[in-house]
């Protein structure tokens, strides 16, 4: 029997305030975990964290740090720690950087991309691991994107940043040695989402082309004809940081309904 329980696990996920982290908080807590969310907006982390399933086993909360600044993401999280916390599930997701051909990217678009998601997401780990490596169950989950396997026109420092992630993801798992700690990343297709929709929007004040249009060209690319949702991408989260998922480790996911080329 497969099993999914989450229960009397520990999540800690980021970008959890909408889009596909929040779907992903939503579905870790609909499988039994206690959820920690972590994102800037204190408003709406405050929503989320109130409209999380909580049955009397379970306990949910929420940090407020800015990915734009690591420190403040160490400094939060370790505070949580030092206080008695221990997570044995961490998501690593953040808004991906603007969009843009790369030559007209500056050297502090990459730093910044690569400090939000390469640089916090190795203090994450750093500060978690011994949790995980106490508790003997660990799942390190990385949302990245398909770009990994595929560059995506448009998006040069997404691109550059998400490549960056998935070498660091592969040698984490490669180095961890703990055969109850997996490290794996979910590589979300076009996902209706905010930041699909701001793409797109960019895209077309760039090129002069109708929204309309990049819609139906980028719907055409998909095989299964249709974009995903964002509880279509926490599905296959959850699913790596079930017990169910324990001999998958180091492995790209993606959820695109076909879109890449290879196999």
């Amino acid at each position: 029997m497969i099993n999914l329980s989450l229960q009397k696990k520990h999540a800690l996920v980021c970008g959890s305030t909408q889009g596909i982290g929040r779907a992903i908080a939503q579905e870790l807590a609909e499988l039994g975990a206690s959820i920690c969310l972590l994102a800037r907006n204190e408003s709406e982390l405050k929503k989320v964290c109130a409209q999380l399933p909580c049955p009397q086993e379970q306990k949910h909360s929420y940090l407020v740090g800015d990915f734009g600044r690591p420190s403040d993401i160490h400094e939060v999280v370790q505070k949580r720690l030092v206080a008695g916390a221990n997570f044995e599930i961490l998501i690593n997701n953040t808004g991906g950087p603007e969009g843009g051909p790369i030559l007209e990217a500056e050297s502090e678009n990459f730093l910044a991309a690569m400090q939000m998601h390469l640089l916090c997401n190795q203090i994450l780990v750093r500060l978690l691991l011994p949790g995980m490596k106490k508790s003997q169950y660990g799942r390190i989950i990385n949302i990245i994107s398909t770009s990994v396997r595929e560059p995506i026109q448009g998006l040069g420092v997404s691109n550059t940043t998400r490549a960056a992630v998935a070498a660091w993801s592969k040698t984490l798992s490669k180095e961890i040695q703990d055969g109850n700690i997996t490290v794996n990343n979910v590589l979300p297709g076009f996902t209706n989402t905010t930041r699909l929709q701001s793409l797109f929007k960019n895209r077309s004040e760039r090129t002069g082309k109708s929204e309309k249009d990049i819609v139906h060209e980028a719907m055409a690319s998909i095989p299964l004809g249709r974009f995903a949702s964002a509880e279509e991408i926490a599905a296959a989260a959850a699913f790596l940081a079930s017990p169910a998922a324990s001999y998958i480790n180091g492995v790209n996911l993606p959820v695109d309904g076909g879109r890449l080329n290879g196999f």
